[in-house]
């Protein structure tokens, strides 16, 4: 089993944690992995991306082409990344902010409204949590179980306190991630 993916969007979404957490949770799982953040100067508003592979057998290398799944949260992401999902593969988006849906007919395409419903229910603080429930429902490449060792790992211990608001918002985003 090896999943290749990448995580894309504005600085300040949690996009580096969110790979971050899944490279913990496969590290717990004693499974092989690359974390390879990528991001401009700016703390908020710049653009930030995560190459995340996981994999069973030894990775040759971090740096990929294209991906199994692609996760892109604004439209600068979907511009430049849509067309690396491998044929076959997965983009996930999530509906706010994207004004030109993708137009791919040979991969899966799903959506998410996770900032929206985050916006809603008052948890803008673990929307990126939404958007990994999403991944995790579609690939499930690590357990729920490792995910929240990960997220207490990745957590500083004055915020182990939300750790159950972040599992909620897991689930919650399962529940949100459809097929187009």
């Amino acid at each position: 089993m090896q999943y290749e993916l990448i995580i894309a969007g504005f600085g300040g979404q949690g996009v580096l944690s969110m790979g971050k957490i899944l490279a913990y949770s496969g590290l717990i799982e004693e499974k092989e992995i690359t974390w390879y953040p990528s991001y401009g100067p700016e703390q908020r508003g710049g653009t930030a991306n995560v190459t995340v592979i996981l994999s069973d057998e030894r990775i040759s290398s971090p740096i990929l082409n294209e991906y199994d799944i692609v996760v892109v949260l604004n439209q600068p992401s979907m511009d430049k990344f849509e067309k690396t999902v491998k044929k076959g593969g997965i983009l996930i988006y999530d509906t706010y902010g994207i004004s030109s849906k993708p137009t791919r007919k040979d991969i899966r395409i799903f959506e998410i409204d996770a900032m929206d419903t985050a916006n809603r229910e008052g948890s803008t603080k673990v929307f990126n949590m939404m958007v990994l429930g999403g991944i995790l429902k579609l690939a499930p490449m690590v357990k729920i179980e490792s995910v929240m060792a990960g997220l207490k790992k990745s957590l500083p211990e004055r915020h182990h306190k939300l750790l159950p608001m972040n599992e909620q918002a897991i689930m919650r985003g399962m529940e949100l991630i459809k097929e187009v």
